[in-house]
């Protein structure tokens, strides 16, 4: 179950949607559960606009952040102590690939944000869509036409369909979490084959691990 402060933060993140995105033009929905071959996802905010669609994953989280883009695990410094979690580019990596597969559009069509609002300094270069203010001037400078006024009705349709699912739950999507994260033969990040490889050099040559088989698209790794 998502935690107090992260709850808080999506609905600060839903409250600044509603003061400053026109609800005309970016349509808003908040907490999907999609269902894929690789078990489910749960998106905190989706905004379907003529101008994309946007997948925005909102961290409550302070002090100084240090991460990359291929790192599975970022840093959280605070108050001298340090606190890793998961890297938020991986989860909307799948979020954006579940999310095209059940809409079946092209994912160019879908936009990610990453988006901090707690108190925080990002200590190291970040992607342009992983910030920490100004996240409706982000999205609105997204404006080239992706999809048309029936595009966009059509996408709500599905989206709107899937709340009204009584399988899709938030108790599911859990057990759902750790059964993919269980796996030894499935990838919970792309849903792609794990293989045994072995490390050639390094700390910890020769030593073996599961990887995923879409490699480099894929990073992911896991320990055996």
């Amino acid at each position: 179950m998502r935690n107090f402060w992260g709850w808080l933060g999506e609905r600060m993140t839903a409250f600044r949607m509603w003061l400053f995105l026109d609800a005309h033009i970016y349509q808003r929905r908040h907490n999907i559960i999609i269902p894929s071959s690789n078990g489910t996802t749960q998106i905190d905010h989706l905004i379907v606009s003529a101008f994309g669609i946007f997948i925005v994953e909102t961290k409550n989280i302070k002090g100084w952040i240090f991460g990359s883009y291929n790192q599975s695990h970022w840093t959280q410094l605070l108050f001298g102590n340090k606190y890793k979690f998961q890297n938020p580019i991986r989860q909307t990596f799948r979020q954006r690939k579940v999310l095209a597969e059940y809409l079946d559009i092209n994912e160019m069509l879908i936009h990610t944000v990453i988006f901090f609002v707690g108190s925080c300094e990002f200590k190291t270069h970040l992607p342009s869509n992983v910030i920490n203010a100004n996240l409706t001037s982000h999205i609105k400078n997204y404006y080239s036409q992706l999809l048309s006024p029936e595009e966009v009705n059509v996408v709500l349709d599905k989206i709107d369909k899937l709340r009204l699912d009584p399988a899709l739950t938030t108790k599911k999507h859990v057990q759902s979490l750790r059964d993919r994260y269980n796996s030894t033969t499935n990838c919970p990040k792309c849903g792609g084959n794990l293989v045994e490889r072995t490390t050639t050099r390094g700390y910890g040559a020769n030593s073996t691990f599961l990887g995923c088989t879409s490699y480099p698209r894929c990073r992911f790794t896991k320990s055996i």
